[in-house]
C-alpha cells in the first residue's frame, strides 16, 4: 500500500515500542520515516530494520536538541507527519510524589510534545498535506490512582490536541490523539516490575492489576495503536480531527 508515498515522517520515541510499530506501519504505507530518541544506538539499529528509515537523535526536554534534531529531518523536505510518542510514566501516592517527579514527567510528556509540534507548525499550516497524532493514553480521558502526574501530563496533551484542532482547522492539518490502554511495552514491564516489588505481588497478579480494566482482560499489542495512527495519518481521514480516540479493548 502506498497511500503515503512521498510523505516524510518523524516518530519520536522511535527505537521502542510503540513508536517503533508506528514507524513499520507507516513504513509499509509508503511514508519516509525518521525515528528520533535519546538512545542513538537503539535508534539506528530500529532504522536499520525499516527499509529507506533513518535515525536522529532527539532529546525532547532541550531546547537545542529539538532545534538541531528537526533542521537535520528538514534538510529533506519538510516534515508531513509528526508521531508525538516520546513519553514516561512513573507511580507513586500523590503524597510521596515529589515537585521533581512532577516536573520531569511534565518537561518529557507535554513540553516535549509542545516543543516538537512547534519545529514542524509553520510549515504545516502552509502545507497541502499535514498530520500531527498526539499518543496520549486512557489516562488523558480518565482518573487514575497513584499516577496523578501521568495523568495529569496526559489530560494536558488531549486538551493541546483539541485547541490546536480547532486554531489549524482552516488549514489542511489535522491533529489528533490516541488513547491507548495498557500496551504490550517496556513501560508495561516497568509497570508490572514496580507492583511486584511494592506489593509483593506475583508477575501474573501485578499484570492482573493493570488489565482488569481491560474488558478484553489484555495487554494491548503496540501494532494495534501503530494502525489507528496510520488510519489518522491516511488521505482520507482528513475530516478528523480533535479526536481523542481509544485503543483499550473495549474500556468506555
Amino acid at each position: 500500500m502506498t497511500m503515503l508515498q512521498g510523505r516524510r515522517a518523524v516518530i519520536t520515541g522511535g527505537g521502542t515500542g510503540i513508536g517503533l510499530a508506528c514507524a513499520r506501519d507507516l513504513a509499509q504505507h509508503g511514508a519516509e520515516v525518521i525515528l528520533m530518541a535519546r538512545n542513538l544506538d537503539r535508534l539506528q539499529a530500529a532504522a536499520a530494520e525499516i527499509e529507506g528509515a533513518s535515525a536522529i537523535q532527539l532529546d525532547v526536554t532541550d531546547d537545542a536538541s529539538v532545534a538541531d534534531a528537526f533542521k537535520s529531518a528538514q534538510a529533506g523536505g519538510p516534515v508531513d507527519i509528526l508521531i508525538n510518542n516520546a513519553g514516561i510514566a512513573a507511580a507513586s501516592a500523590f503524597h510521596k510524589t515529589s515537585m521533581e517527579e512532577w516536573r520531569r514527567i511534565q518537561a518529557v510528556n507535554v513540553e516535549g510534545l509542545v516543543r516538537c509540534s512547534l519545529a514542524v507548525i509553520d510549515d504545516m499550516r502552509k502545507s497541502d498535506f499535514a498530520r500531527i497524532v498526539n499518543i496520549a493514553s486512557i489516562a488523558g480521558l480518565r482518573g487514575g490512582a497513584y499516577i496523578s502526574p501521568y495523568v495529569a501530563s496526559k489530560h494536558a496533551v488531549v486538551g493541546l490536541t483539541k485547541s490546536l484542532s480547532l486554531e489549524y482547522a482552516h488549514t489542511q492539518l489535522t491533529v489528533n490523539a490516541i488513547c491507548p490502554g495498557y500496551v504490550d511495552t517496556a513501560i508495561v514491564d516497568n509497570s508490572v516490575a514496580n507492583i511486584m516489588a511494592k506489593t509483593g505481588r506475583s508477575r501474573d497478579e501485578a499484570l492482573a492489576e493493570l488489565t482488569k480494566n481491560n474488558p478484553q482482560g489484555r495487554l494491548i499489542a503496540p501494532e494495534e495503536v501503530a494502525e489507528a495512527v496510520s488510519w489518522l495519518c491516511s488521505p482520507l481521514s482528513a475530516s478528523v480531527s480533535g479526536q481523542a480516540i481509544m485503543v483499550s479493548g473495549g474500556a468506555i
